[in-house]
Formats: C-alpha cells, structure tokens, sequence
C-alpha cells in the first residue's frame, strides 16, 4: 500500500519535463484518445496510484453502481503499482485522470508538467507513524532522537523536525514488519487503512500518529491533462460528480459489489481487510473530512492550497513559486462545492 513520496517522484518529474521539452511537440492531448463508444458513451481511463483497494473503493461504488454511465462516461480503472508513473501517464495522454497527493502535484507543475487537480480524493493523507500501544511516544514532540522507519527525504519529516525543533533518526523503509514486530519501542511509517490490520492480525495492539495531524496536511487528489480541461470540461465535470458520489455511497450505502469488484481484481483483498479499511477511512474522516470545519468529499480549498504551497517553498522543497490557478482549477467542482472552495 505504500507509494513513492515527494523526494523520489521529483526526480521523474524533472526527467519527464526534460523528454516533453525535447519532443518538440510536447505532451500527447488525452482529448485525443478519449471517444465515444458503441453504446453512445465516451470512454475515459483512471490510472490509480496502487492496485485495487477499498482506499479505491469510491471509484469502484461508482463503477458497479453505473453512477458513471448515467453520466455517459465509460469508465475503465487502471490498476497500479510500484512502477504505476501515474502523473507521467496523465501527462501524456495514456490516461485521461489520475490520483496522487497535492504536494507531489504542485512539484510536477513547477517543473513545467501539463496536469492540473480538479477534485480531492482525500481531504487526510492516510500516512501515518506506526507504534506499539506501550510505547511512550505520544506526540510527535516526543519523537525527539527517535529512530523510525521511514521514507528518507520525506517532506513531513523536514516539517515535523523544523515545527516540533527535534532531531529523527530516519532509517529506509523496507516496507515489511517484522522489525516492528519483535522490537516494542519500533516506529516505522505506515497507512492507518493498512499494516495496524496486520498487526492487530498478529495480536499487538497497535496505536497510530496520523501525520496529517502534525501540520503537514496534503490532500490526495484527482487530476488530468491541463488539455484535456479545455477540450472536454463536460467530461470532467461528469467524472469528478461521479466520483464524489460514488465515494459518499461507499461510506454510507450498500458497498457489496464494489468490495467484490475489488475481491476480484486483487486476491489479497478480504473482506475482513477491506471492512477494516473502511472503518479507518470512517474514523479519521479521510474522505469527507470534517463537516464541523466546512469539509466535504472532493471539496479543494483555495487558502489550504496556498498554505500548502507556501510551506513546500518554507521547506525548500519548490525553489521557484509558481501561481496556484497554474496547479489547480475549482472550476470542475459541483456547484455548492466551488462556492465554498473560494469562500474558504
């Protein structure tokens, strides 16, 4: 479940700007490959970030419950992987959307990628610090000359190690758990939908820090071809609406053919796991957020982003400033989401 973060992507972003520079004629318009199909609707493919999951499962409800097709768009999901190059495929037309997390998006544009976001998919990155329930650690100002398990480069530990004024011992992450397992003071970053499952599988009782609730707060989101918005709006405004619907059932409604649908396609998906999945996007409000905060599903927010865009240049992580409309278009949002998008 784990993806490439912010300091291994910007280096593909860098190469892929390079390669559409000398192309000489510059990333392939998806409003060329999308069409209309046999049955009168236009076909579009969603490159997700991993294979399927129940952190997909909006997009599946969506797909099983033909909320897709009453909006004429044929909607095929591609599954990802370690080698998914999400936002590279999105920029050259191989996919008409994509997922990935606000940060890394804002990076791809500096450098000159042609994507823009038009939706969230999460309003919480479901990143988090794993530990044991015993271990003292609390807060992350507790993790002063802390080891941990983790991602090296990643822009949440500059933030947390500049915010909190403490020094982390990050050691590369190998992805498995069997050093957790056997050492009681063990932190390692993790998924709260994923790896606590299998611990607690494993009779631990594991206990989660959520980075989001450190103050470096991405959202995941959903985005296309900068093209593609001026060639086919209607179409994106249909799959974001879709999509945002899709995701509200999951949570609330009948979700038994979207888990099969994921079952199918992905061998590793229990049921069990999935029920877990879900619960944990349920109880840290990872979808829809935090109604008491004006959150909702899909909601982007203009002064959010620009916090966020502030703080990669704080970090140094963005050299040169770029302008948000150049990363972001509200545009695409439903109506009473747009409103609320520039109010707040």
């Amino acid at each position: 479940m784990n993806r490439p973060c912010i300091s291994t992507v910007r280096f593909a972003w860098a190469g892929l700007a390079l390669g559409l520079m000398f192309s000489g004629c510059g990333p392939a318009g998806s409003g060329e490959k999308s069409k209309e199909t046999g049955s009168g609707l236009t076909k579009v493919r969603f490159q997700t970030d991993w294979y399927p999951q129940a952190e997909h499962g909006g997009y599946y409800q969506a797909l099983v419950k033909g909320y897709y097709r009453e909006v004429g768009l044929d909607v095929e999901i591609i599954p990802g992987g370690p080698g998914a190059f999400v936002g590279q495929k999105v920029a050259t037309g191989q996919a008409e959307f994509g997922m990935g997390r606000s940060d890394d998006h804002m990076l791809a544009v500096a450098e000159g990628i042609p994507l823009v976001m038009v939706s969230a998919l999460m309003q919480r990155d479901p990143q988090a610090l794993l530990l044991h329930d015993e271990n003292p650690v609390r807060s992350f100002a507790d993790l002063d000359g802390r080891t941990i398990m983790a991602v090296p480069g990643a822009a949440w530990i500059s933030y947390v190690e500049a915010r909190y004024k403490v020094k982390l011992n990050i050691i590369p992450i190998n992805y498995g758990l069997a050093q957790f397992m056997s050492d009681k003071n063990f932190i390692q970053q993790c998924f709260v939908t994923n790896e606590p499952y299998y611990v607690a599988q494993a009779g631990r009782k594991p206990r989660t820090l959520l980075l989001a609730s450190s103050g470096y707060d991405p959202y995941r989101i959903i985005f296309t071809n900068q093209k593609f918005t001026r060639e086919k709006p209607e179409i994106v405004r249909a799959f974001v609406a879709a999509s945002i619907r899709g995701w509200d059932d999951f949570l609330t409604g009948d979700a038994t053919a979207a888990k099969k649908m994921i079952g199918e396609r992905n061998e590793k998906m229990s049921d069990e796991f999935m029920e877990f999945t879900i619960r944990s996007l349920r109880e840290s409000q990872l979808i829809s957020g935090r109604p008491e905060n004006g959150e909702r599903t899909g909601l982007l927010t203009r002064k959010r982003l620009e916090e966020q865009l502030a703080l990669l240049v704080e970090l140094k992580l963005l050299t040169t400033p770029i302008s948000l409309d150049k990363a972001v278009s509200f545009d695409f949002l439903p109506p009473e989401l747009q409103v609320l998008a520039k109010a707040r």
